[in-house]
């Protein structure tokens, strides 16, 4: 093969690559699965929904609520597009049986350039009042369309911090299950010399949950992003939480390989998350 045609093949293999954006593979991965797609308008955000198809005679909803993506890159500059490249909480909902809707967040899904859109609210203000409330009315269109009395509402890493945000405005909430959480941002920022999130709202400084909304927060045990002892003071602090650690995890890994155990356990409202493997997040 000549040096001419090896550069022409390269070439196209970069086009391609380039083609490929978190939004498009986020779509591969849905499409995948059969989910369906489409998108809601509130509060002057475009947020992208996906659900499992699920049949309107159910009246419990499982919603996903995914990591904050790619802010920053380097720690100084911001991504002109935040949304993840490793989607772990579409990829987990793939795995729920159960009535599953995944709501993406404003600016997020290739919508960063629309109007309203700036780069505070994937970085300082990635949990602020705005984007509560615009994912909060998200939420509250799929359950009044949809005729769903209960919500469970479960969040990965940044995601974690939304639910808790969102948990004590809709009515219909009775869990929220955290994996790797954010609960804390000020620990969390301070942890890792990270600048503040002066715009966003930090769960350990809101008022605790409602003893009736169920509360599991899961941390792996070599978690290095949002390590057990971030977590460990918000899970004390709430009177109807069950903080579990589980050895061997990491922020990303292996959460999906036991997924389907547990989202059977949160459909089935159990009282132990994980049959044999049920741990206290250690002092």
């Amino acid at each position: 093969m000549t040096c001419k045609k090896i550069w022409a093949i390269l070439a196209i293999c970069i086009a391609l690559s380039g083609c490929a954006t978190p939004t498009s593979r986020l779509d591969d991965i849905a499409q995948s699965h059969h989910f369906q797609r489409s998108v809601v308008n509130t509060h002057g955000f475009a947020h992208l929904v996906y659900t499992n198809q699920f049949d309107q005679a159910k009246n419990v909803l499982h919603v996903y609520l995914e990591g904050d993506g790619s802010p920053w890159k380097y720690r100084v500059v911001t991504m002109p597009d935040p949304t993840p490249r490793e989607p772990l909480a579409l990829r987990l909902m793939a795995k729920d049986t159960a009535a599953a809707a995944y709501v993406g967040r404003p600016c997020y899904n290739g919508t960063a350039e629309d109007d309203g859109c700036n780069p505070t609210l994937w970085t300082s203000a990635r949990y602020s009042v705005t984007v509560v409330r615009s994912m909060t009315a998200v939420i509250r269109k799929l359950i009044d369309q949809h005729g769903f009395n209960e919500v469970k509402l479960i969040g990965h890493s940044g995601g974690g911090a939304l639910a808790v945000l969102i948990a004590p405005k809709l009515r219909e909430v009775t869990h929220v299950v955290t994996i790797a959480g954010n609960l804390n941002t000020d620990a969390w920022t301070s942890h890792h010399g990270y600048s503040p999130l002066y715009t966003s709202l930090n769960p350990a400084l809101q008022s605790d949950l409602p003893t009736r909304i169920k509360q599991w927060h899961l941390v792996g045990g070599r978690d290095q992003v949002v390590p057990p002892v971030l977590v460990t003071d918000y899970v004390r602090a709430q009177k109807s939480a069950l903080g579990i650690s589980i050895d061997g995890f990491s922020h990303g890994c292996c959460w999906e390989s036991e997924w389907a155990s547990i989202a059977r356990a949160i459909g089935s409202s159990a009282s132990g998350f994980l049959p044999g493997r049920r741990f206290k997040i250690p002092d």
